[in-house]
């Protein structure tokens, strides 16, 4: 209706209208939720991307534990357990394109973390090279990275360099295809009161001066008042802004 009262002055606007109504009436597309779609990671030789990652972890738990391997059965049976159950639930082909990324940055001179978050729990994210850290050293346990009996997607944290990142995406989606590949940013809000303490500490205010003046703003039903309401109903706000000595740098900080 909207855009009949804008495009309704002649034949062609009028047929235009009527055909993206015609077009959407014919889109029929159905979404399937609940069901991971993660790229296939494509085995660069005729081995299976199973075997392929089986012989990957092999190679590596030798690298990292060296003659160890041979005198600590609790090695090979941490990892065939976590290979079993990294199979069962699908997720080898996503264990293979973080190890490749992870692999292709490394190769490359980019600075990689050395893996945080539950990750670390994972012998196969250790010999992999994913994460620096030694699961069984440290008593860290795999079910809390991925547990067998409430499967959910494993989330493995990444840091790569600020400065070079972008080429580390710039591969996977050269790799796995554009529409295989996407960032999530997140948009955070801060309260009146917090906005006041961060800003103040980016431009380098005295603590004492901005928690004295986020002090002051008026919290409504446990809710601060936005800058504004809070500057209206607060007199001393107004007060300290007119403050020769710290006056400046309030109206720069509001």
């Amino acid at each position: 209706e909207e855009m009949h009262e804008l495009f309704n002055e002649d034949d062609a606007e009028r047929e235009a209208l009527a055909n993206t109504l015609r077009i959407a009436e014919r889109c029929d597309f159905k979404m399937e939720f609940g069901v991971p779609k993660y790229p296939s990671f494509d085995s660069p030789d005729t081995r299976s991307r199973e075997q392929y990652l089986r012989d990957l972890c092999r190679d590596g738990l030798r690298h990292r534990y060296g003659a160890r391997v041979d005198s600590e059965p609790e090695l090979n049976q941490r990892l065939d357990y976590e290979l079993s159950v990294i199979e069962k639930t699908g997720f080898t082909s996503y264990f293979l394109i973080v190890w490749d990324f992870i692999h292709h940055a490394k190769q490359q001179g980019i600075p990689v973390g050395p893996g945080r978050g539950s990750a670390a729990g994972s012998i196969i994210a250790y010999v992999l090279g994913i994460t620096d850290i030694d699961p069984l050293r440290f008593g860290l346990i795999f079910e809390r990275f991925l547990n067998p009996e409430r499967v959910s997607p494993p989330d493995i944290d990444v840091d790569f360099c600020m400065e070079r990142r972008g080429e580390v995406i710039e591969y996977v989606r050269q790799k796995y295809g554009e529409r295989a590949v996407s960032q999530i940013v997140t948009f955070g809000t801060l309260s009146s009161k917090a906005v006041i303490r961060d800003v103040g500490r980016v431009l380098d205010l005295p603590y004492s001066l901005c928690d004295r003046l986020s002090k002051l703003i008026p919290v409504v039903q446990n809710k601060p008042l936005s800058l504004n309401d809070a500057r209206d109903q607060e007199p001393q706000i107004d007060e300290m802004m007119s403050d020769p000595g710290d006056g400046e740098s309030i109206q720069e900080l509001w």
